[in-house]
This record gives structure tokens, sequence and C-alpha cells, in this order.
């Protein structure tokens, strides 16, 4: 299966470095202020056809701790491959490649073995043409769907969605309390807003 357009297209408008200073700046009390990194591995970890990014981000105080990175696999479905799904993996050593965001060179030592798979943390993505070759992406979990992982001995659940164009960035990612159900950070009063400062499609390997 080769790569559709579309899906090369969604991997360049999320290839990047992204801030959301006009967002933090204009709401503090509810929007920190984020450096967003969305890098393409210069490998590939699947068989199947892909592109991968490695991501991470850091708050703009603390930019040598980025912190929450994953690995975004950006793939056709297997069962509908007009379809695009966004997998997310996450990493068993998060150390060894903590600051890839900004070194990517530590993206050319992972290999397979060092990612996981998390179960139901597969999003759906709708398309909406705008112009010719020109798009606004929408990735999120189907309904009933739970993202959960283990790190530490404690469980964790995300409730993970983003919009891409080749304008903005929008993160609505939150920490759910897998107890009540409520959502405890991220993007409690609307999405983050990332403005691209740096641009990685170069880096896309598709």
């Amino acid at each position: 299966m080769t790569l559709s357009t579309e899906l090369t297209a969604l991997a360049r408008y999320m290839a990047g470095e992204f801030d959301n200073r006009t967002q933090a700046l204009a709401d503090p009390v509810w929007y920190v202020h984020l450096r967003l990194w969305q890098r393409p591995l210069p490998i590939s970890l699947f068989s199947e056809p892909s592109i991968t990014l490695y991501v991470e981000q850091a708050n703009i105080l603390k930019l040598d701790k980025p912190y929450r990175p994953r690995i975004v696999q950006l793939r056709h479905s297997q069962s509908a491959p007009e379809l695009i799904e966004v997998q997310y993996y996450m990493l068993k050593d998060i150390a060894a490649l903590q600051g890839a965001g900004q070194n990517p060179n530590l993206l050319k030592q992972l290999t397979p073995e060092q990612v996981e798979l998390l179960p139901g943390c597969t999003l759906t993505v709708t398309r909406q043409d705008l112009t010719s070759n020109r798009y606004r992406f929408r990735a999120s979990l189907p309904p009933e769907t739970q993202c959960c992982f283990t790190y530490g001995g404690q469980t964790y659940q995300i409730d993970l969605g983003f919009e891409a164009s080749a304008e903005e960035f929008l993160s609505y990612d939150k920490g759910i309390d897998p107890k009540t159900g409520k959502s405890i950070w991220g993007a409690l009063m609307g999405p983050f807003r990332f403005v691209k400062s740096q641009d990685f499609a170069s880096e896309v390997i598709g």
C-alpha cells in the first residue's frame, strides 16, 4: 500500500516546532506557554507503510526538561484503506530519547523493541478539503474508547485529539481521572493553539 497524498499532507502539517505564545499571553490562567516538537523519525519502525513522528513538549521556562514523549504513527486503516488513523506508542526508556525534539540525532538509535503499543489509543481522522491539496484534519478517539497506559506502577488515562492544518495545530489532549472520569489537566478550557515556528516537513519520509 502506498501512502496517500492526504496522509503525507497531514504528516507535513504536523512536522515542526510549535508554540502557543499568543494564547498563553492572552489567557495565562488556563494556558501555560509551551513549546511542542513533532519530529519525523529518520528510520522506519514498522513494516506497514506509515509516517512516524517523535513528539514531546516543554514549558517555555524549562526547555531543557521536555516531557510527555510519545511515538505517533500515521497510517491507513487496514479495514478501510481510504481512511487515516493515528496510533500512539510509549517509550520503554523515556530518558534515552529525552530532548530528541531538539536533537534529532538521538532518534537514529531508536529500535522497534524500544516502543510499546498503547491499545485503545488509536485515533480516527476526518478530513475537510479546503482548496486544491490543502486540508484540515481532525483526529479523535472513537466513542466509548479509553486510552490508558501504566507507568511507574500507576495507571493513567488520556483523552487524545488534535486538529492540523497548514496554519496551526490544535491539541485537545486531556488527562482523565480513571476513578471519576473527570478531566484533570490539559485542554480543560478548549484546545491548545500551536503555531509552527520551525518547519520539519522536509524530514518527512513518504
